[in-house]
């Protein structure tokens, strides 16, 4: 290698590829499941070497012992995976959107193969676990995540000690505030399924002879949808602009 790189660029170009593979191999988009884990480590190795002339002049000294260099390996991988899941988590909000808006229309039993999560989910969460991907591509929030990873190098520098607190702290606020705007997102659905529920009781009560269930459910299902299709284009929105401040964190 002395004849390409002296052995403190090449330890400099394998912890900057120790973070921004990790941060690959998880954020929304390009660390999907169904992406093969090679191509996603290789074109984490591809911008490693693109951001090494960069990142690389600000890495530590090569180690003396063995040891000492793994431990900055680790750390660095640590700080990768820490970044990544955190921006992992907020697609939850629209997990927990489809979750709710499906328990709500009567649909939690209809499930489909959802590639994110490499298990069956009820179709509305995997359409709006789709629509974000897509949205993270239509409206360049991916070009945030470049930013994100080369500003982490200022806010988490080479050689300092691992932020395992405030990676826990933050993890806890995110999942708060995942499941907080699912919520919101699927609260028109909500209330029109606690209104209509509350009238088909009162419906069977007056009328015990009537058939609530056989008429009921149909128009459930059909209202609780065109609800649901008549606020999709607002959740677009909403769910962007959390998504883009959350990514502001990193990338300012």
């Amino acid at each position: 290698m002395e004849s390409y790189a002296t052995a403190q660029q090449v330890f400099a170009a394998g912890l900057v590829f120790a973070r921004l593979g990790a941060i690959i191999l998880l954020i929304p988009g390009l660390g999907e499941t169904y992406i093969p884990a090679r191509v996603r480590l290789s074109f984490g190795l591809a911008l490693a070497l693109m951001m090494f002339p960069v990142l690389g002049p600000a890495a530590p000294a090569l180690p003396a012992t063995t040891g000492a260099m793994v431990g900055e390996v680790l750390r660095e991988v640590f700080i990768g995976l820490m970044i990544g899941a955190i921006l992992r988590m907020f697609m939850l909000s629209l997990s927990t959107a489809g979750e709710l808006v499906s328990l709500g229309t009567t649909l939690s039993f209809a499930q489909t193969a959802n590639p994110m999560q490499a298990q069956p989910t009820p179709t509305l969460a995997t359409f709006l676990g789709l629509m974000g991907v897509v949205l993270i591509m239509a409206t360049d929030l991916h070009h945030m995540f470049l930013a994100a990873m080369v500003r982490s190098y200022s806010l988490f520098p080479f050689g300092r000690e691992a932020p395992v607190g405030d990676a826990g702290q933050l993890a806890i606020q995110t999942l708060g505030r995942a499941f907080a705007l699912g919520l919101q997102l699927a609260a028109p659905v909500l209330v029109f399924s606690l209104v209509f529920n509350v009238a088909v009781g009162l419906v069977g009560r007056v009328m015990p002879q009537f058939q609530v269930f056989f008429v009921a459910t149909p128009l459930n299902v059909l209202l609780g949808l065109s609800i649901f299709g008549l606020s999709i284009g607002v959740i677009g929105v909403v769910w962007v602009d959390r998504y883009r401040d959350l990514i502001g964190t990193f990338s300012r």
